[in-house]
Parts: structure tokens; sequence; C-alpha cells
């Protein structure tokens, strides 16, 4: 309890709330957790559009006639 105690009074007004990532740099670490998987979560995703385009175009088109592949 009085660790918790001497750290509170070192800290003062930032006790309690979340370091930034870099003291220049307005943004938490969550934030940059969250930052991370939103865009990690979004590339599978545009991978995984762009593969079914591409079984599109390559098999589903020219089936019914449509970019006649030679």
């Amino acid at each position: 309890m009085g660790e918790s105690k001497r750290r509170k009074e070192v800290l003062g007004e930032k006790y309690g709330q979340e370091p930034n990532i870099l003291p220049w740099i307005p943004i938490t670490k969550s934030q940059a957790d969250k930052f991370m998987n939103i865009t990690t979560r979004t590339t599978w995703v545009a991978i995984f559009g762009l593969l079914a385009f591409w079984a599109t175009v390559r098999f589903v088109g020219p089936a019914f006639g449509w970019w006649n592949v030679e």
C-alpha cells in the first residue's frame, strides 16, 4: 500500500493515466494496439477480397464468355 501512495504522490495528476508511445506523439499504447488490430484485420479482408476477385475473373468470367482467355 505504501508503494502505491508514493507512486501517486510522485506522478501527481498523471497517476492512473496511460503513458504515450513517445512524449511528442499524443497516442497511447492501447490506441496503438487498437490501430494495429484494425489494420491487420482490414489487410486480411482485402487479401481475401482480392483472391475472390481473381477467382471470378479467372474462372467464372470465361465460363460466361466474359474476358475471353485463350
